[in-house]
């Protein structure tokens, strides 16, 4: 065994605030029905879009943009979520 490899402590994932957009265009078969209930609309469509294409699904524009944030512009609430992420084990 190599003593150096012991010794070494565990790299610990870096996380930071993200502002993200995306913008998705394509073409779904899909029930009607299912497109009325607006509080299940963009679940739906989400779920639909990370399946994959399909014969279902027509893909036509896809663009997606992230840009990492300083952490005083994220909430409060993010913020302490960020704290408790950084200090949990879990993480490592």
């Amino acid at each position: 065994m190599n003593h150096d490899l012991e010794c070494q402590q565990p790299t610990v994932p870096e996380v930071g605030v993200y502002e993200c957009e995306i913008h998705l265009k394509f073409r779904l078969i899909e029930e009607k029905g299912a497109l009325n209930d607006r509080d299940r609309l963009l679940e739906l469509l989400i779920d639909a879009f990370t399946c994959g294409t399909d014969e279902y699904l027509e893909p036509l524009q896809i663009e997606v943009e992230a840009q990492e944030l300083p952490e005083t512009q994220a909430s409060p609430q993010m913020r302490r979520r960020l704290i408790r992420l950084r200090n949990s084990r879990d993480l490592a």
